[in-house]
């Protein structure tokens, strides 16, 4: 399937390390989001908090599945050996973006929420960056492309329902 990958019991225990090295921080991050979103979801009846449901679904999603999604694609896909520092760009970005978002949202900000949809862009523009040399049509990378495509089709219809809820 494209995947290049050797079978020899050494290279796949080093396999196995450089790809977790390059995903890990974006797993626990994203599995943080969506131990949050559930416990938001939890309290979000009893407490009345009218946002919840939707904070509850955007940290599960966005700020958990995606980054998991984007983290795991991404060190599969580029072999794990992705710059540190380019992941460390990647981990602030995406999250501060989300930051912002969910921020301005609760604080009824479009600023915000704006700020934070051009910044989720940037992430993902670099995100997509890191396989745009690859030219090999697997699976893993379709799959990757369509939650980059998604987020980002997402983020204007975000702004543009912030704005027409708090205008």
């Amino acid at each position: 399937m494209g995947d290049e990958l050797s079978h020899s019991a050494g290279n796949q225990a080093e396999f196995t390390r450089s790809h977790w090295r390059a995903m890990r921080d974006f797993v626990f991050v994203g599995l943080t989001a969506i131990i949050a979103g559930g416990l938001v979801a939890a309290v979000t009846g009893p407490s009345g908090f009218d946002e919840g449901s939707w904070v509850a679904a955007y940290l599960v999603l966005v700020a958990g599945v995606a980054q998991v999604g984007l983290g795991v694609g991404q060190a599969l896909l580029t072999g794990g050996t992705l710059f540190g520092r380019l992941r460390v760009v990647q981990l602030l970005a995406y999250n501060l973006a989300n930051g912002a978002v969910l921020g301005g949202t609760l604080t009824g900000s479009v600023v915000a929420v704006a700020a934070g949809g051009v910044l989720l862009l940037i992430s993902l523009t670099l995100f997509l960056a890191t396989v745009r040399r690859l030219h090999t049509r697997t699976w893993c990378l379709v799959l990757y492309r369509i939650v980059i495509a998604t987020l980002a089709v997402s983020v204007p219809v975000g702004v543009v329902l912030s704005v027409v809820r708090h205008s």
